[in-house]
């Protein structure tokens, strides 16, 4: 199964990345439009992503707006509900104003900062993204 962490802080993306990396093939973004750019060419070439973490916050395409495309994408390819991509947003706000927006983009689910190994196995198997 194949990854993409999308967050424009390289602490973060590196610690994400060597969470995933030890389950699943993974690659990263530093922004949205990289984002949506490599989910496109990963569905063109055949080799989807199976989950996405995305951050919220990051210059020249924020997070909201990368989720939105790459549903969008899918929508394109005729992609059914229960094949699309599990996006989880990565983010430090929790406000429910901010939450709410995230799943009406279109995110699987929620994980609030700072990045834990723990959470993000929890959500993983929560999810059925990888077994107990």
């Amino acid at each position: 199964m194949r990854s993409l962490v999308v967050d424009d802080d390289e602490l973060s993306r590196t610690m994400c990345q060597e969470i995933l990396s030890s389950k699943f093939d993974c690659d990263v973004a530093s922004n949205g439009e990289e984002a949506v750019y490599l989910f496109s060419k990963a569905l063109s070439e055949m080799n989807p992503y199976h989950l996405i973490f995305m951050d919220l916050t990051m210059p020249i395409c924020n997070g909201h707006y990368a989720i939105a495309e790459i549903r969008s994408i899918e929508n394109e390819f005729d992609i059914s509900n229960t094949d699309k991509v599990k996006i989880f947003m990565l983010t430090a706000s929790d406000d429910s104003q901010t939450v709410m927006k995230s799943y009406y983009n279109g995110c699987t689910s929620y994980i609030v900062k700072p990045i834990d190994k723990n959470k993000i196995i929890q959500i993983l198997k929560n999810f059925k993204s990888i077994k107990d």
